[in-house]
């Protein structure tokens, strides 16, 4: 790996020290669900203003930028890196068109990825002709669900197309792929909040935590 690449995101290491839970505001509901924070919010927000920063520095300002958000994951981190992006948008000496769409997509059971890839449902893609592209994903696990994806937008004929993750997880059951702009890597464990969720739980949660085996076993599928 390059110096290059091992600057482009911030490591969290596998021996890293986490936040106690009862150091944070947490919604009463989930405090025994929460075995510890990884990633508290100021510095979600604090990395996402160098992420837009970055990406809006890259952008090839001739063409329209379509950003495109893969839900549900994704969306509180869409909403708050497309609003910066916007904000260095309107306040530059260089500027482009900008567009959202949206994407949806299934490959979690439960807090194990199922190997398959379902398009749940989107909407009419075909505006993302010439267009740069700015795919937004919360997490980057094996890697698979954003190839289908990347495979899956490949027919509308992009001038480019990015992808942007908050979070890549170190795996042993990586493909391989790897986003073009990303936030945090992570070790491989199963974390929950930022929009971030477990069996549809936990998005309402502001801080990246792990989730505990009582939060597992409460809102698991399987109960």
């Amino acid at each position: 790996m390059s110096k290059m690449e091992k600057e482009s995101f911030i490591k969290i290491p596998d021996n890293y020290t986490s936040y106690p839970v009862d150091k944070f505001c947490i919604p009463k509901h989930y405090e025994d669900d929460i075995e510890s924070i990884v990633i508290p919010n100021g510095l979600v927000h604090d990395r996402i203003e160098r992420l837009a920063r970055d990406i809006f520095e890259n952008l090839d300002h001739s063409k329209p930028l379509a950003c495109l958000c893969v839900l549900k994951g994704g969306y509180q981190f869409f909403s708050d890196l497309q609003t910066r992006i916007q904000n260095l948008n309107a306040n530059s000496n260089k500027s482009c068109q900008m567009s959202l769409d949206f994407i949806r997509l299934k490959s979690y059971e439960d807090d194990r990825s199922t190997g398959t890839v379902r398009v749940i449902g989107s909407d009419d893609l075909s505006s993302l002709a010439g267009k740069n592209v700015l795919i937004v994903e919360d997490l980057i696990d094996t890697g698979r669900t954003m190839q289908k994806l990347l495979n899956h937008l490949a027919q509308f004929n992009p001038f480019s197309v990015n992808v942007c993750t908050l979070l890549v997880k170190r795996t042993t059951r990586s493909i391989g792929y790897r986003p073009d702009y990303v936030g945090f890597e992570i070790p491989d464990q199963f974390i929950v909040g930022y929009a971030c969720d477990y069996n549809e739980y936990f998005r309402d949660l502001k801080h990246i935590c792990i989730i505990s085996e009582i939060g597992k076993e409460k809102y698991s599928l399987k109960r």
